[in-house]
């Protein structure tokens, strides 16, 4: 069953009123809270988007290295390496 956790975000000044442009009739969502979901969503889906392209780099490396770069390694040696 998902976990719903329950903030209070306190807001001043100009941040209070980008948040107010936002909500409403005249915003584009209904509520606060509508507001700050949208805008988690948005970060997490940047942040796996980050991971992403990092890992994609990291294999383009990899495939890009020629074959006499390798060693054979076991799998206690990988995980000490990840751990590192």
């Amino acid at each position: 069953m998902p976990r719903t956790t329950t903030m209070t975000v306190r807001l001043s000044g100009p941040l209070s009123d980008f948040v107010a442009e936002n909500v409403g009739p005249d915003g584009d969502y209904e509520n606060v809270s509508e507001y700050v979901r949208d805008l988690i969503r948005r970060d997490k889906e940047q942040a796996e988007r980050v991971a992403f392209e990092r890992l994609k780099a990291e294999l383009q490396h990899a495939f890009a290295a020629p074959d006499s770069a390798y060693r054979p390694l076991t799998a206690a040696e990988v995980i000490a390496r990840n751990q590192a």
